[in-house]
């Protein structure tokens, strides 16, 4: 490292594999230019052994624009980033702490009816965010690590009955019966099922093979096919490519049809992840068992299983006849609601 003078202002020269690098260090005092020149230095050589300085400066929509780039980032994150980075964005890295984690709850609460479960997933994103930070040098450590996030009611869980699901399927878009009939005997996300491709279903076993999930633990799982979604698809089957398009394109966003259809059908308010809830209940009462429930749905909360289970493997014929048992159900749910409503209403019982 060399020190110059350039008027009254010292520079610094630093050899690096016969390179040159200058620097202005902007004093007029050789003491402190000294100690900047040795910095610069040291920054150079972590340079050249690709080690990351910490950049605690660095802002959080800064970090964010790099956790995208980088494609950590699915699509549950981005929606949750929607409402993170108007609060945090502006903020630098080393400003990020619990109290800001607290303002920012308070803030949510204030300005939206949300519940502590919406907020604590915004919450859980924004240490995801900060976690990548650590990763890439970025912080020497989390702020966030040892959040705890607050306690979340258990609520209900609304469930589309049978009668309801002949009606929204009957006013529905065909794109979108479609859709509501792999759901409901899938179990899958929205996500999933958008993102489902040819290439995935295996038509000589009556077999899905989910293409993309959220969790590791999801992707791949094999799904046996009911009848009607078999028939679904083999109508439609081609070689590759996304499964459900609209116009020839693949789907984004399926909520303006999903609302337009449950309110032409008289449905009461569900969200599309309730087909989920539904699917997951139709089994239980199907009478399949909960660690065959869990491999069909793709449950991935640890917390959820107990010792037992880790020691348990569900087969492909274990799903096969969860499948049917559900097939059986369903059938016999559909009957009985023909019976009901072909009786007339005064011979009904009470």
């Amino acid at each position: 490292m060399t020190l110059f003078k350039r008027g009254n202002i010292w520079w610094v020269y630093v050899w690096i594999n016969g390179t040159r690098y200058q620097k202005t260090t902007k004093t007029t005092n050789r003491r402190q230019a000294h100690s900047i020149g040795q910095a610069f230095e040291e920054e150079l050589n972590l340079q050249r052994q690709h080690v990351t300085q910490p950049q605690p400066d660095m802002t959080v929509d800064e970090l964010a624009a790099r956790f995208i780039g980088e494609g950590q980032a699915k699509t549950y994150a981005l929606e949750r980033l929607k409402h993170v980075l108007p609060f945090f964005g502006d903020m630098t890295l080393k400003q990020i702490d619990k109290a800001a984690v607290r303002r920012y709850r308070q803030h949510r609460h204030a300005t939206s009816d949300v519940t502590v479960a919406t907020a604590n997933r915004d919450i859980s994103v924004l240490r995801r965010l900060l976690n990548f930070a650590l990763e890439e040098g970025y912080i020497l450590s989390n702020p966030m690590a040892h959040t705890r996030m607050e306690r979340e009611r258990r609520t209900k869980r609304p469930v589309l009955s049978v009668r309801e699901e002949q009606a929204l399927i009957a006013v529905a878009p065909v794109h979108l019966q479609r859709i509501i009939v792999a759901a409901v005997d899938t179990g899958m996300r929205r996500g999933e099922v958008l993102k489902q491709r040819w290439e995935d279903i295996d038509f000589d076993n009556r077999l899905l093979y989910v293409s993309e999930s959220k969790t590791p633990e999801g992707e791949k799982r094999e799904i046996p096919l009911t009848g009607r979604l078999y028939a679904s698809l083999v109508s439609l089957k081609k070689e590759k490519g996304i499964i459900f398009t609209f116009e020839g394109g693949p789907l984004k966003n399926i909520k303006t049809a999903w609302s337009g259809s449950l309110r032409r059908a008289g449905v009461r308010r569900l969200r599309f992840h309730d087909l989920r809830h539904t699917a997951n209940t139709r089994l239980m009462l199907a009478g399949v068992m909960q660690e065959v429930r869990r491999e069909l749905i793709g449950h991935s909360s640890q917390h959820s299983r107990d010792v037992n289970d880790r020691y348990s493997h569900v087969g492909l014929r274990e799903k096969r006849d969860a499948m049917r048992k559900l097939e059986l159900w369903l059938e016999a749910e559909v009957a009985r609601l023909a019976q009901s409503e072909s009786v007339p209403a005064e011979t009904q019982e009470p």
